[in-house]
C-alpha cells in the first residue's frame, strides 16, 4: 500500500477533474497559494478535489503543474494542469505558505483482468459510435491508441453529457470495472437519446423540405393550367373519388350529395381543415353497405333448429322469429315487395333477469335468419351524439353507433342487438334514448338521418333485438315502439337440461375433459340448481360446474383414477355445503312472520314480512327502506284489520299497542303494493298468535274493504316461489290469466309442483293460510 504524503490541496467548485486530464484553472487567492505551494515543493504536485456542500470530498486527483501565465486577452491569471493519479483524502496537515494541506494517499492501480478487457472493448465501441455521430476524427483517434482500461475510463471526465454527479462518482470509484459498468450504461443511454433526437430532427428537416416542394409543385401546376386555360384547379383526389362515387352501387340521392362533397373538395384549398372533414365524410359514405343486403333463409324448419340447439326454451322469441321468416317467404312466394318502407321493422325487447340468455340469443337469430350479426353496447351511454352522431363542424366527428355498426355489418339487414337498453343515461348532453325513438320506430326508421351523414338511411330492413333488465327504466314512448318479450327465467328442471345440453359439454371442454373422463349426474345438476344457486338465469349455475370440473382435473393430474363421477353427495367436497336451504318454515315458526313474494331486476324472489308489538303509544313503526308505496300497504292493512277485528277472531285491545312491521333485509330498498295481502297476513298472525303455514306464499294488492287487485311479475314470482320450495301460492283472482302456459303464461312443471289458489278477498286467504289455533297451541307446548 502506498504512504501518504502532504500535498497542497486545491478545492474547485465548477468542474471535476479526473487524472489523464489537462485542464486550465484561473488563479484567485487560494488557488494561487496552492500552486505556489506546489512549485516550491519537493514534489511539486498539489491534490484538485471537488468542492461538496454536505461534506468534505474523499478523493480527489494529484496534479502536476505545467504552465502558469497571464490569460490571454485578460488581466488575470491561469494555470495549466494535467491529472496524474487517484488519491484517497485523508486529514488536514501542516504545510508552509498560506495553502490549505492534507494528507493523501496513492490509489494503486491492480492489473486489468479479461472482464476489464471486455468491458473496456464494449465502452469504447459505444464511444466512438458517439464521436462519429459528431465527427470528431481527432479525438477518435485519440481513443484508438488508448490501451489501459483505466485511462479509457477517465476520458469521460471530458464528456459534455455527464452531470457534475456522475463524474464525481467516477472519481470517487477507484475500481476500473464499477467506472466502466457505469459508463457503459450512462453512454448507451445517451447514444440512444442522441439517434432519437436526431431522428426527430431528420422527420422535421424532410417533412418541411417534401412541403415546401409539394407547395412548388402545385403553384407550377396551377400556373400550367392557368395557361392551358384548365379551370379544374382541385386537387387529384377529387377524380378519384368522382370516379370511385361513379362506381359505386348509391341510391340517387347519395350520389348527388357525394358529388356536391367531391365539388366542395376541388374548390378548398389545401391549406384549409376542410378538405380533410370532405375526404373523412366521401370515405364513410362510400364505405357504407348502401344496396348490399343478405338473403333470408326460407328453411322455417331449419332455423327452428338452429335456434333450439343454441337456447333452451325462450319460445316466444323463437315463435316471434319464426313469424318473420314465414311472413317474409310467402310475400316472395307471391312476388309481393319483401322489404323496405314504412313499418316493415322488426324491432323486439328482451326483458329479463340476468344470466338468462338475451344476449347470445342475438347472434343465435343472426345465424338462424342467415343474416350478419352486430352488437351495440348501451350501458353507460349519455351522449345524444353516440346514437344520432356528431355534426362535421365539430372536430373529430364521427357517425353514431347505428351507423357505425351497419358499416361493420356490411350489408343493410344485420341482426343489431341493442345490449342493456335500460341503462342508457341522460346528461346536459341530451338524451340518448330521444335519439332512439327514431331509430326503433318501424313507422320512421326507413328515413333515419345521422346528424354526420345528413343522409336518409333505411333501417326498415334491419332486425333490431334490445335487452333489458327492468322494464321499468326504459322510458315509455321508446318501450311504446318495441315489441316486448318478457323471458321472467328458468324453472329448475330448466336449469338441469340447460346444464346438461349446454353448460357441462362447454365446461367440460373448456377444462380439457372428456364425458369418458368425468360424468356429472342428473341428481348432482339437480341439487346444484336447487340448493347451490337461487337465480332466475344460469350464470352462476355455469361457474360452479367450471369449479367442480376445475377440482375434478386436479384430481386426475395427482392421481389418474379416471373415470370420474360427481354425483349428489360428492357435492360437498367439489362445491362446499350448501348455500340454500329452505329457510321459510324456520322463519314462519313464530306468529306474525308471513312470506310473500316480489319482483327485483334480478327476478322473482321471496319477502319475508315480519310484525310485532309492543306496550306504548298506538301506532305503527315501519322498517326495511320501504317506499312511500309499500309505506301506503302497511296503513291499509293495519286499518283492514281493525276494521274487521271481529270477523278475523282478533282482539280489538292487541291492537291498541305499537304495532311494528319489518321487511328484511333492511339495507336493499323496496316498494311496490304487492305486498298488501302479506302485510295483512302477518298483522293478523300476530294478533291472533296463529302461525302462518311454512309452505304458502302470497302476493297481491289489499283494499281498505280486503278486495284483491291484481299485481305484475306473476310469472317472476311463481318461479322464485318453486325456487323456496313452497307448495301453495295465493294470488290475486283477475291474476288467472297469467296462468295459461299456451299464451306465454307459467310453464307446466310449476303448475304441477305448486297449488296456485286465485283469490277474491283477502279474508279468505287469512283463513287457509294461518294454521289452526289448536295446532298453534301444540306446537307452543312441543
Amino acid at each position: 500500500m502506498a504512504e501518504a504524503k502532504s500535498v497542497p490541496v486545491l478545492f474547485l467548485t465548477e468542474s471535476i477533474v479526473l487524472p489523464g486530464m489537462v485542464v486550465p484553472i484561473e488563479l484567485d487567492d487560494a488557488a494561487r497559494a496552492a500552486v505556489d505551494a506546489a512549485q516550491a515543493s519537493e514534489s511539486g504536485e498539489l491534490l484538485i478535489a471537488p468542492r461538496l456542500e454536505d461534506r468534505y470530498a474523499t478523493h480527489g486527483v494529484l496534479a502536476s503543474i505545467v504552465q502558469v501565465g497571464r490569460i490571454a486577452g485578460g488581466s488575470g491569471t491561469a494555470a495549466v494542469v494535467r491529472g496524474t493519479k487517484r488519491a484517497h483524502i485523508g486529514a488536514g496537515a501542516n504545510g508552509p505558505g498560506a495553502a490549505l494541506w492534507v494528507e493523501v494517499t496513492e490509489v494503486e492501480e491492480v492489473e486489468p483482468t479479461d472482464d476489464v478487457r471486455a468491458l473496456a472493448a464494449e465502452y469504447k465501441k459505444l464511444l466512438l459510435a458517439m464521436l462519429q455521430r459528431r465527427e470528431a476524427w481527432q479525438i477518435i483517434d485519440f481513443v484508438n491508441q488508448l490501451t489501459d482500461p483505466s485511462a479509457l475510463a477517465d476520458t469521460a471526465g471530458y464528456a459534455s453529457y455527464l452531470t457534475q454527479v456522475q463524474k464525481r462518482q467516477l472519481l470517487e470509484t477507484p475500481d476500473v470495472a464499477e467506472r466502466l459498468k457505469a459508463l457503459i450504461e450512462w453512454t448507451g443511454d445517451h447514444l440512444a437519446e442522441v439517434e432519437v433526437t436526431d431522428k426527430i430532427a431528420d422527420d422535421v428537416r424532410e417533412g418541411m423540405e417534401k412541403t415546401q416542394k409539394e407547395f412548388l409543385l402545385r403553384q407550377q401546376l396551377n400556373a400550367i393550367r392557368k395557361e392551358l386555360g384548365d379551370s379544374d384547379d382541385g386537387t387529384g383526389s377529387s377524380d378519384d373519388y368522382r370516379s370511385r362515387i361513379e362506381a359505386a352501387d348509391l341510391p340517387e340521392k347519395v350520389r348527388e350529395a357525394a358529388l356536391r362533397e367531391v365539388g366542395k373538395l376541388e374548390r378548398s384549398s389545401e391549406q384549409s381543415p376542410e378538405g380533410g372533414w370532405i375526404r373523412t365524410w366521401l370515405d364513410t359514405v362510400l364505405d357504407l353497405p348502401w344496396n348490399v343486403t343478405t338473403e333470408d333463409s326460407t328453411d322455417l324448419k331449419s332455423a327452428r333448429e338452429i335456434l333450439d340447439a343454441d337456447h333452451h326454451g325462450l319460445e316466444d322469441v323463437k315463435d316471434r322469429i319464426i313469424e318473420y321468416l314465414a311472413v317474409r317467404a310467402r310475400r316472395a312466394q307471391r312476388g309481393m315487395a319483401v322489404v323496405g318502407g314504412r313499418g316493415s321493422g322488426a324491432v323486439m325487447v328482451l326483458a329479463g333477469p340476468p344470466g338468462v340468455g338475451k344476449t347470445s340469443l342475438g347472434e343465435s337469430v343472426a345465424r338462424a335468419l342467415g343474416r350478419k350479426f352486430v352488437r351495440v353496447a348501451l350501458g353507460g351511454v349519455r351522449d345524444e351524439a353516440e346514437i344520432r352522431g356528431h355534426r362535421r363542424t365539430y372536430v373529430g366527428a364521427l357517425p353514431g353507433r347505428i351507423v357505425r355498426a351497419i358499416g361493420e355489418a356490411g350489408s343493410m339487414n344485420p341482426v343489431v342487438l341493442l345490449d342493456e337498453i335500460d341503462k342508457v343515461g341522460s346528461d346536459y348532453r341530451g338524451d340518448p334514448s330521444a335519439a332512439l325513438l327514431e331509430v326503433l320506430d318501424p313507422a320512421q326508421n326507413h328515413t333515419f338521418r345521422d346528424h354526420y351523414l345528413e343522409l336518409d338511411l333505411d333501417l326498415s330492413d334491419v332486425v333490431f333485438l334490445a335487452t333489458a333488465n327492468v322494464i321499468e327504466n326504459i322510458p315509455s314512448a321508446l318501450l311504446d315502439r318495441m315489441e316486448l318479450i318478457q323471458i321472467d327465467g328458468y324453472t329448475e328442471d330448466d336449469k338441469v337440461a340447460i346444464a346438461r345440453d349446454f353448460l357441462l359439454p362447454r365446461q367440460r371442454e373448456r377444462a380439457a375433459l372428456t364425458e369418458a373422463e368425468v360424468t356429472v349426474t342428473e341428481d348432482a345438476l339437480r341439487k346444484i340448481a336447487a340448493d347451490y344457486t337461487r337465480e332466475p338465469g344460469v350464470r352462476q349455475f355455469e361457474r360452479l360446474l367450471a369449479k367442480a370440473l376445475r377440482k375434478a382435473t386436479t384430481k386426475l393430474a395427482e392421481a389418474d383414477d379416471a373415470p370420474l363421477t360427481i354425483d349428489e353427495p360428492d357435492l360437498v367436497d367439489y362445491l362446499g355445503r350448501p348455500r340454500f336451504l329452505p329457510e321459510s318454515a324456520e322463519r314462519t315458526a313464530v306468529p306474525g312472520v308471513a312470506t310473500g313474494l316480489a319482483v327485483t331486476g334480478l327476478g322473482g324472489d321471496v319477502l319475508y314480512i315480519e310484525a310485532g308489538a309492543t306496550d306504548g303509544e298506538a301506532g305503527l313503526q315501519l322498517t326495511g327502506q320501504l317506499g312511500d308505496v309499500m309505506k301506503e300497504s302497511a296503513q291499509i292493512a293495519l286499518s283492514y284489520v281493525r276494521a274487521h277485528a271481529e270477523q278475523l277472531g282478533v282482539d280489538p285491545k292487541s291492537l291498541d299497542r305499537r304495532i311494528h312491521v319489518h321487511v328484511p333485509a333492511g339495507a336493499v330498498p323496496k316498494d311496490g303494493p304487492s305486498a298488501g295481502v302479506t302485510m295483512v297476513t302477518a298483522l293478523v298472525s300476530m294478533a291472533t298468535g296463529r302461525q302462518v303455514r311454512s309452505d304458502v306464499g302470497m302476493t297481491g294488492e289489499v283494499t281498505l274493504n280486503g278486495r284483491v287487485l291484481p299485481v305484475g311479475g306473476v310469472k317472476q314470482k311463481l318461479l322464485a316461489a318453486q325456487r323456496a320450495g313452497l307448495s301453495t301460492v295465493f294470488i290475486p283472482q283477475r291474476n288467472e290469466a297469467d296462468l295459461d302456459p299456451e299464451h306465454g303464461g307459467i310453464p307446466a312443471d310449476v303448475l304441477e309442483s305448486l297449488e296456485v289458489k286465485p283469490m277474491v278477498d283477502v279474508a279468505d286467504i287469512i283463513a287457509q293460510a294461518l294454521v289452526p289455533a289448536e295446532d298453534t297451541a301444540v306446537a307452543a307446548a312441543a
